[in-house]
């Protein structure tokens, strides 16, 4: 069985080495949505997939994205520096801040959560299945286990200003997540 629950953000970043000239040279922002879909192999004791409440790192996770500025690291120096002089609220993610680049991102920081999560309600082998951003009401990008392939970065490469830290309800749910 398949749930899905869905998280919102407000974000602004710029898309370089796209396409479009008004993406890859300014500013701009969205209205995000993020969809997460889990499976489970069976249902828990309440005949749940799982209680979305062992989903409050997640929301932790995707909320830190929310009325920030996601910043690419290969974003030039004086770019960089700039943003973060600027704004209180900066995400620094390995990959290029498009949707397909959010949905990887999430995928893997998500499956991570997902399997530290502790199960005590009977649920079965629940797995994270696919995070879906729509980053326009007409256009989403979708990710899923198999995408891992293309993951080329750890998550000490994703990193969140002091701005979005001290906003985390749960100040330990980073470090739990960490590397192996």
């Amino acid at each position: 069985m398949i749930i899905r629950k869905k998280f919102r953000f407000e974000g602004a970043h710029i898309v370089r080495n796209c396409t479009s000239q008004r993406c890859r040279e300014n500013i701009h922002g969205h209205s995000y949505e993020v969809e997460v879909f889990l499976k489970s192999d069976q249902l828990d004791n309440g005949f749940m997939v799982m209680d979305f409440i062992l989903l409050s790192s997640v929301a932790e996770f995707i909320h830190s994205f929310d009325h920030s500025y996601t910043l690419w690291d290969k974003e030039a120096d004086e770019v960089k520096d700039a943003i973060y002089r600027i704004n209180t609220r900066v995400a620094e993610i390995p990959v290029s801040p498009s949707a397909e680049g959010y949905a990887l991102l999430f995928f893997f920081v998500i499956n991570r959560i997902i399997s530290k999560t502790k199960f005590v309600n009977g649920e079965g082998n629940v797995k994270l299945h696919a995070v879906r951003v729509h980053e326009t009401q007409s256009g989403y990008a979708e990710a899923s286990a198999e995408d891992l392939s293309m993951v080329r970065f750890v998550l000490k490469d994703i990193k969140f200003n002091d701005g979005i830290q001290k906003e985390w309800k749960d100040k330990t749910w980073w470090n739990q997540i960490g590397e192996f």
